[in-house]
């Protein structure tokens, strides 16, 4: 599997890009999945689910099951956040996977930046960043730095170039 991440400062428009890169991708043939990184507590699911009471009584792992789809919650309790190469490695393998966050770390990375958004340019200094897509205010600037600088408003040139950079030939 090929793993690009798609890295950026809060606000700088990551999700949005995502979103919009995943149809972009299908229409060209590439499987794709997505792992976004979260910085603070989330729960993908409700208090009074069964499967939350599951979890509530000590449950160290729910799996949740039905006809058009499933998802396992694991419970880390005490234990450190699992690294991003074991995540990856429970993923179900697909042609690429779109990794939201987890900017330090090593593995190719799309920055996304705006100018409105503050923030150190995040191609600057790593090495892992293949392009940036940003907004036109941005774009002089990163091409000066030598990164190609891909229009963050077109999902489709970028799709073709995350095609061509990562050798997504179908």
């Amino acid at each position: 599997m090929k793993v690009l991440g798609i890295a950026g400062w809060s606000g700088s428009g990551k999700t949005t890009l995502v979103l919009k890169l995943i149809p972009a991708l299908l229409q060209r043939g590439v499987a794709v999945s997505t792992v976004k990184h979260a910085h603070h507590n989330f729960d993908v699911d409700k208090p009074g689910k069964d499967s939350w009471e599951h979890r509530q009584a000590g449950a160290r792992e729910v799996l949740v099951a039905s006809g058009r789809r499933w998802a396992l919650m694991r419970e880390l309790r005490e234990e450190a956040e699992p690294p991003l190469t074991e995540l990856l490695a429970r993923l179900a393998p697909v042609d690429l996977v779109l990794v939201e966050g987890y900017k330090r770390e090593p593995h190719p990375k799309l920055a996304v930046h705006r100018a409105a958004v503050t923030g150190p340019p995040l191609w600057r200094g790593d090495p892992d960043v293949v392009a940036v897509a940003c907004d036109s205010g941005t774009a002089d600037r990163v091409r000066a730095d030598g990164v190609p600088a891909l229009d963050l408003d077109d999902p489709g040139a970028i799709a073709d170039f995350i095609v061509e950079r990562l050798e997504l030939r179908l």
